[in-house]
């Protein structure tokens, strides 16, 4: 029998505010992560100090924000009314003090709870802030949350706002790293969502001047069967068209200008009155996948006190928007309904387009129907022993405080995924194993995803077939050889997702698995490489002659060596597609027909057998 302490007075502990956000930082951040997902906490933490920024911006007070980092060290400057002097510590290292709980002095705000910033501060090991108001500065430095300096109150001749600047602490975060990629993302999201803001970004100039059309503009990848609809009025504003080239729905939901990437009742309400209004429009009752396939929309809405379900903000809660009780149902209802309607009265050419659109989706889905079936009783009969799926214990679209670790690795054979199945975390971890080759599906119709049994088992798996709503993993880590093979294997993946679940891509729930190419290793100490640079430097370190092991493929690794590369210190190059990408002409050129364009870059890069003798003997 397991021991069990006593349970008494001596049992209670009073946690001061610093050491309970470092002994539960997940309440404030989510998770820790090191840089590699745009989830992880180093990313919340700039947003948590640049959300109070936009909201001097909203408040009209400020149109620059300044965003600069230099390795692990962010510093962010806004030109806003600025901390009054006297409470600049309490604003940054006080729980629940702040000034947004006054809706006259911020209303509309992204901050709620005057929960923010301490966050950063306790989960910093250098944190500065200095506030300019009026002529005088006030500058206050911590470590840990504990104040290391304090200085008073004196002259200045700086224009007045807030300067934050802070390292997030290795002891939680590890030898974390910010991807420019996601931050950019980020920041754009703002630019789109306020007019007449300017963020200036490490020397880039971020300004949008056409809100949700741009966003829409600069994240649709491929063409659209009509012209982007963007409509406006008051607090709320939306856009939205069909794209020509991909499958399911893709929204991009924001309240307050915090990008709800979870969705919520706005999100909810919208996608209910997109279907009921063209349905009337068109006075025919179609089913709404028909309506909402393919279609890409952005909704923002400016809410007085939202209620969001966590401090990260990721989801709306609030039924209702105060302090005039309207439901946010019936308040977004009632501005799409009149204005679509409206603008498909005014704009036959986009009716016509959205039409046929629907008619095609009817017609395909009826088309899958028998194929879908023959396709489900197939995963039934295997689902009780599916020798593919190695599945974990918890999942993304269950309420368990580990969701957001949930990993499926997608492996090539069965002694790559023997490795990985016997060296990960049973909880959290899954393992998918591929047969050999998956086929290549570029400009397939979605019937294959069905009729392919390797395809439908992977979705299955993930659970996406009707979009991302339901995903079972949060992390998607395709695992193979870092060989030829490996490298098509990867190719014909992401071909897949990129082809029929883009949402998923772009989302950021794909990454590639870095595995080491070297095992270097003395009697006293075994070095992991991962490149022939720190081969190099491993041999130095351990001198002597050391034994080295190349591995060539994933099963040459084993158990007990693959726990380490899959853990804490898990490698992961996440799959990003930045505003400048377009899906199709990526995997049409590396994927498609073998056209002149890729038969002149193969050409170019061809090395002959003498030029690598030459450079073997060289080196």
């Amino acid at each position: 029998m397991i021991p069990v302490a006593n349970y008494n007075e001596e049992s209670i502990q009073s946690l001061d505010w610093k050491e309970h956000i470092r002994l539960r930082p997940g309440m404030y951040i989510g998770k820790l992560g090191d840089g590699s997902s745009q989830d992880d906490g180093i990313y919340v933490l700039i947003k948590e100090i640049i959300d109070n920024s936009i909201d001097e911006h909203v408040m009209n007070f400020g149109k620059t924000v300044e965003v600069q980092i230099m390795e692990q060290k962010v510093t962010i400057r806004d030109y806003g009314r600025g901390m009054p002097l006297g409470k600049v510590i309490e604003c940054v290292s006080q729980m629940n003090t702040g000034a947004k709980y006054d809706s006259s002095v911020f209303k509309k705000s992204v901050g709620l709870n005057g929960v923010g910033s301490k966050a950063v501060n306790a989960l910093s090991s250098a944190f500065k802030v200095q506030s300019i108001r009026e002529g005088k500065t006030k500058v206050v430095e911590f470590s840990k949350g504990e104040i290391l300096h304090d200085s008073p109150i004196s002259e200045s001749d700086l224009r007045n706002g807030t300067i934050i600047s802070f390292t997030p602490d290795s002891d939680l975060f590890g030898n974390f790293h910010f991807l420019s990629e996601y931050i950019e993302k980020m920041l754009w999201n703002y630019a789109y969502l306020n007019k007449g803001l300017t963020i200036n970004f490490n020397g880039t100039k971020l300004q949008a001047k056409n809100g949700l059309h741009d966003l829409l503009t600069s994240n649709i990848n491929g063409l659209t069967l009509y012209p982007i609809v963007h409509i406006s009025e008051g607090d709320f504003e939306f856009a939205f068209t069909h794209s020509a080239k991909q499958y399911g729905e893709e929204y991009y939901s924001f309240v307050n200008g915090q990008h709800t990437t979870q969705g919520g009742t706005h999100q909810t309400a919208f996608r209910e009155v997109f279907v009921k209004t063209i349905r009337e429009f068109y006075k025919k009752d179609f089913d709404p996948s028909d309506i909402r396939t393919s279609v890409v929309a952005a909704i923002s809405i400016k809410i007085q006190e939202p209620i969001f379900e966590s401090q990260t903000k990721t989801k709306l809660g609030s039924s209702h928007i105060e302090p005039n009780g309207l439901t946010v149902r019936n308040f977004i209802y009632d501005i799409v309904k009149r204005n679509l309607d409206n603008y498909l009265h005014i704009n036959p050419d986009v009716a016509d387009a959205l039409y046929r659109k629907i008619l095609e989706a009817e017609k395909e889905r009826k088309e899958l129907t028998n194929i879908k079936k023959i396709a489900r009783d197939s995963i039934k009969k295997v689902s009780l022993h599916n020798r593919k799926l190695r599945d974990c214990r918890v999942h993304l679209n269950s309420n368990d405080e580990r969701r957001l670790e949930t990993t499926l690795f997608i492996t090539e054979g069965d002694s790559a995924s023997g490795s990985i199945t016997k060296s990960r975390d049973v909880n959290t971890q899954g393992v998918f194993s591929l047969k050999g080759k998956p086929l290549n599906c570029f400009n397939m119709s979605k019937k294959v995803v069905y009729e392919n049994e390797e395809f439908n088992l992977l979705q299955s798996a993930l659970n996406i077939e009707d979009g991302l709503d339901n995903l079972r993993y949060n992390n998607v880590v395709i695992a193979t050889d870092a060989d030829v093979d490996g490298m098509h294997i990867r190719l014909l993946l992401l071909t897949f997702f990129l082809q029929f679940f883009p949402d998923l891509v772009k989302a950021g729930h794909i990454y590639i698995l870095q595995t080491p190419l070297f095992r270097v290793r003395n009697k006293q100490k075994t070095m992991y490489c991962y490149s022939e640079s720190e081969k190099t430097a491993a041999i130095n370190e351990l001198g002597s002659k050391p034994e080295i092991t190349r591995f060539k493929g994933l099963g040459e690794i084993s158990p007990d060596e693959f726990k380490h590369f899959i853990g804490s210190s898990i490698r992961l190059d996440p799959v990003i597609l930045n505003k400048d990408t377009s899906v199709f002409d990526i995997i049409s050129y590396y994927m498609g027909k073998n056209t002149p364009e890729r038969q002149q870059f193969i050409i170019g890069n061809l090395r002959l057998e003498d030029d690598v003798v030459k450079e073997v003997s060289i080196n």
